[in-house]
């Protein structure tokens, strides 16, 4: 699938510009192509070296958070629910600790300790299927829920934002909790419907009331505000949080007398190496949307979809944000180019920028999700995945447009 849209937006590209050049006559659209191959490699290279430090900044902070037992605590704090969720998994089997320690690297922003502990749950979930190559109802949860991806610390998305100079990286950080939790909620919703799964049994109930009263206090809080006050409180709020994290994650270490500056190093090194190895993907993609960007199809594209939304009389800001949400759920690092693409065209403030960056968060990449956990144990039959975790994807990307008209509908 990526394979396909990458050379398509090559051939498209191609395509556009070859009509521009025939028929408009500009002379020019070729060397604006080639113009944009070598300067968007050349800004590809420069937005991965500029990561480095903050990548491996936070890296750093969550191996400590991790070696502190902060993983112990959500996975312990979890497993009440999940053999709610999960009522044909036996109590005590393994795939229950196995899918509650990648819930907490999911929420940690631990990604790469998130994917072989969800690869081990799945495998542990497979010995419980009656059928090997087709999903079972708890698989299918399990992977709408990974889809879903409730994120309690999106580092990813600051650092990106940081880098392009967003005057402050984590102002998207309450919208994106709300709206990963909207995504989250609908899709366990969903699911529950095809499985006709029971959730309303006290335990079940308490954990997603709290969530449920928790956020709807912060969209209630927050809706009562004016705009400046709306931007200002949401942003100390957010970095109140965040370094409140960092300070737990280090008083945690202290107390369990973990050696905070060595987990840090270790952390940091692995943030190195993350930044380094992601410059060929940046390269990849970047230069794909650059081409694609530089012979008007992209714009084309957009400027039809924003037409028929001013015709039907609605503000159309919402669809500069929109390839971002399109990519996301066929490839993680498409749509990641496609919101630093966004940022560097219309700005890391501005209402688009924000707005991608709360898309990007929001939700994870079914298709390759499922690729993955699936592939791991063999499944080829996936009944209701698809439809569940898109429709997911789908809820988290309306809750995203509507949290940006709520935080941001003041920006330009």
């Amino acid at each position: 699938m990526l394979n396909a849209l990458w050379v398509g937006f090559f051939f498209v590209a191609f395509l556009i510009a070859l009509a521009n050049l025939v028929f408009l006559g500009n002379a020019e659209i070729f060397a604006a192509l080639v113009k944009a191959l070598f300067d968007s490699s050349k800004a590809a290279f420069e937005i991965a070296l500029g990561l480095t430090g903050v990548m491996a900044l936070w890296l750093g902070v969550m191996k400590v958070g991790e070696r502190a037992g902060m993983l112990d605590l959500l996975t312990r704090g979890l497993a009440p629910l999940f053999r709610r969720l999960f009522p044909e998994v036996p109590p005590n089997h393994p795939a229950l600790g196995a899918m509650t320690m990648n819930m907490g690297a999911n929420m940690l922003g631990l990604d790469n300790a998130a994917t072989p502990l969800g690869i081990k749950a799945m495998q542990e979930l497979q010995t419980l299927n009656p059928s090997s190559d087709t999903a079972s109802d708890a698989q299918i949860l399990f992977l709408v829920i990974n889809t879903a991806s409730v994120t309690l610390l999106p580092v990813t998305i600051f650092t990106y934002r940081a880098q392009l100079g967003a005057a402050d990286p984590t102002d998207v950080f309450v919208p994106l909790l709300i709206t990963t939790y909207i995504g989250t909620l609908t899709g366990l919703f969903v699911t529950g419907l095809f499985q006709k799964l029971h959730l309303w049994n006290r335990v079940t109930l308490a954990y997603l009331g709290g969530a449920t009263a928790l956020v709807g206090g912060m969209v209630a809080y927050f809706s009562s505000l004016d705009a400046a006050a709306m931007t200002r409180q949401s942003a100390i709020l957010s970095n109140v949080l965040l370094f409140g994290v960092v300070a737990t994650f280090l008083a945690m270490a202290a107390w369990r007398r973990v050696n905070a500056y060595e987990a840090f190093v270790e952390g940091a090194k692995e943030g190195f190496r993350t930044a380094v190895t992601i410059i060929p993907y940046l390269v990849a993609m970047l230069v794909a949307i650059a081409v694609f960007r530089a012979s008007g199809a992209l714009d084309l594209a957009m400027s039809a979809i924003r037409s028929a939304v001013l015709a039907l009389g609605y503000d159309a800001r919402w669809v500069d944000a929109l390839p971002t949400a399109l990519m996301k759920p066929f490839s993680g690092s498409g749509a990641r180019a496609m919101m630093i693409d966004t940022m560097q065209t219309h700005g890391a403030d501005s209402f688009a920028g924000r707005l991608a960056s709360v898309v990007q968060g929001s939700t994870e990449t079914t298709f390759y999700v499922l690729a993955v956990y699936f592939g791991a144990v063999g499944i080829r039959r996936v009944r209701h995945a698809v439809a569940c975790g898109l429709i997911a994807d789908a809820a988290g990307i309306v809750a995203a447009i509507g949290m940006a008209y709520l935080f941001f509908g003041a920006v330009a």
